[in-house]
């Protein structure tokens, strides 16, 4: 059993892009929130969403 916190899906209907404020989809794999308008990957840490640009990862 992992120790990592679990991401509420469901706060996702919620949130939007603070850049662009577009949707934003779930990657579990990589536990980020990702703007696809933004070109962007926000990270996800003991459950909460880091929603700040400059910890945000850029996307190719």
């Amino acid at each position: 059993m992992s120790d990592a916190v679990e991401f509420d899906a469901k706060m996702l209907e919620a949130m939007v892009c603070p850049v662009t404020h577009a949707t934003l989809s779930y990657d579990a794999k990589t536990q980020e929130l990702v703007s696809k308008t933004a070109h962007l990957a926000f990270p996800i840490r003991d459950g909460i969403p880091v929603m700040l640009v400059d910890e945000a990862r850029k996307l190719d």
